[in-house]
């Protein structure tokens, strides 16, 4: 793996860092700042992937934002800014580089998801539908890039440590939310980037078009 490279959206997040830290541990890692990759724009996105100079054999697609609210508080340009950063640059990112996956038939795509994509919860709606659209591109890719050993999977993350939790919840409600998950706590970012670093590696050799929750057993109940 000391010769593949990976692209990751979204390094400076709560989960993105710790996927960095995790990777670089085994491959070479490139995350471009906000100022090199603006995934608000298309053109930039284009842009970026034609100046890439080396290949990628690794995508990870960390990079999101989220806009909770009552349906008729939310505005179409909220809808359209959230469906530009957790569905459409993920996909002209894959879609840029996986010529070149093809050609080595080598690539592991790893989107991170949400458990929002999976159950929902009121105020989430712009939210869960970007994500379960990110879901659906999953596992549409896994099938037509298999043929070229390039597999595409999405982690689900419930509730993780970060600031973003955080700013959703008070803290009475994160202590409620702790009640509720089986295993009693928060993920760890850590614990988030150990399971990206096996689906991007080679030891992930027979697992595509999955779509893994990593929440504490949330989403059993």
């Amino acid at each position: 793996m000391t010769e593949k490279t990976a692209l990751i959206t979204g390094s400076t997040g709560g989960i993105g860092k710790y996927l960095v830290s995790s990777l670089k541990e085994d491959v070479t890692v490139v995350s471009p700042t906000r100022k090199e990759l603006d995934l608000s724009s298309n053109s930039s996105i284009n842009n970026y992937i034609s100046s890439l100079d080396i290949p990628i054999d690794i995508i990870v697609n960390c990079a999101g934002i989220h806009k909770a609210g009552n349906c008729e508080d939310l505005t179409e340009y909220d809808f359209q800014n959230v469906l530009q950063i957790n569905l459409i640059a993920p996909f002209q990112i894959i879609s840029g580089l996986a010529k070149g996956m093809k050609e080595r038939k080598y690539g592991r795509i790893l989107n991170i998801s949400s458990i929002w994509s999976v159950i929902a919860k009121e105020k989430r709606s712009i939210y869960s539908a970007s994500k379960s659209g990110l879901d659906g591109l999953t596992r549409t890719l896994a099938l037509e890039l298999a043929p070229f050993n390039i597999l595409v999977n999405s982690i689900a993350p419930g509730y993780v440590d970060t600031k973003m939790i955080q700013l959703y919840n008070s803290e009475k409600e994160l202590e409620k939310i702790k009640k509720i998950i089986p295993l009693g706590r928060f993920a760890k970012p850590s614990e988030i980037g150990e399971l990206a670093k096996f689906l991007c590696s080679e030891k992930n050799s027979y697992i595509t078009g999955q779509i893994i929750p990593i929440d504490g057993g949330y989403t059993t109940q």
